[in-house]
């Protein structure tokens, strides 16, 4: 391939050529940056002041498209941040109608806006709702949790969340589908002590709906737990013919978790052991001892034994 070989005097000049070429073109992107220029941008319509007594649903995408005038700069960050993504559309005119038009709200629309990002017109100009009677509805709030505890704590009680239920209100056809309301998810790790603090619930997806209200309180009970042992009783069931039937032994030993708190508290009537004559009948010649009722929060470790021997007399 023929190599092109350049004297010093040509290199300086072509050398000068490329920088004024490239100073240049940085110049004209200068300039045609700093001028106003119109361009479309993809805005999320956000609304306020719903009617209070309609439900509204919108007829179109909730995604609309603004012609803004500003700087070419202007256009290039706001493409790179993604900043002022969002356009509030005032609904209080569906109390009497049911269409809103765009154009009307510029003034306070851009009001909100970066003077050198204002907003010129809106496509579509004019959206269009379908409406029907608001209704109000109570249902329970269910709390979203990924709860992680540190070595030997336990949730020791019940979950506590005040209040218990929300209000929402929006169309009958959206409402009946809805037979719950989700919290934020609540993500704790190393937890050591009970946890009492307010939690947002999940914002509603369609602007049609209203949830009140926008925050719950939430008490998780948290304590160390430890082994407690006992000896209980074993009852024998479905003993249908009453047949006298005596077991050995008549007691289990039963080994356990429970809270520091409810250490003391806890006794053999918290528990029920039962063995089922109902496998003798089957065949077996041991009835296997398991627990009928037993401290809520606590965990079994073991029981022995975990079979007792039995005799029949007829």
């Amino acid at each position: 391939m023929a190599i092109i070989k350049l004297s010093a005097i040509e290199r300086r000049r072509l050398s000068a050529f490329a920088t004024c070429l490239v100073l240049s073109v940085f110049a004209w992107l200068f300039t045609a940056l700093s001028s106003q220029q119109k361009y479309k941008v993809k805005l999320l319509a956000v609304f306020k002041n719903s009617p209070q007594k309609r439900a509204f649903h919108s007829l179109q995408p909730d995604s609309i498209y603004a012609t803004v005038q500003g700087t070419g700069w202007k256009m290039l960050f706001s493409r790179m941040n993604g900043d002022d993504n969002k356009i509030s559309i005032d609904l209080s005119a569906l109390e009497n109608k049911n269409y809103v038009v765009l154009s009307t709200q510029l003034k306070q629309i851009n009001a909100k806006r970066d003077i050198e990002r204002q907003v010129v017109s809106i496509d579509p100009d004019t959206l269009y709702f379908d409406l029907s009677n608001r209704l109000i509805k109570r249902v329970p709030v269910r709390l979203v949790t990924a709860l992680n505890y540190q070595q030997q704590f336990a949730q020791s009680d019940a979950i506590n969340i005040k209040p218990s239920y929300v209000t929402i209100s929006g169309p009958a056809d959206v409402l009946a589908k809805i037979t719950y309301w989700q919290t934020d998810s609540l993500i704790l790790n190393n937890l050591n002590e009970s946890f009492n603090a307010r939690v947002n619930l999940h914002p509603p997806a369609e602007g049609n709906l209203t949830v009140l209200p926008k925050s719950v309180t939430v008490k998780i009970p948290v304590d160390e737990f430890t082994e407690k042992t006992m000896q209980i009783p074993v009852k024998l069931i479905h003993n249908r013919n009453f047949y006298d039937v005596k077991i050995f032994p008549q007691k289990v030993k039963v080994t356990f978790t429970t809270s520091l708190k409810d250490y003391p508290d806890i006794n053999e009537d918290d528990f029920e052991a039962v063995a089922d004559l109902d496998q003798w009948l089957q065949g077996y010649r041991v009835l296997t001892v398991r627990l009928t009722h037993m401290p809520s929060y606590s965990k079994i470790v073991k029981i022995e034994p975990m079979n007792v021997d039995f005799i029949v007399k007829k």
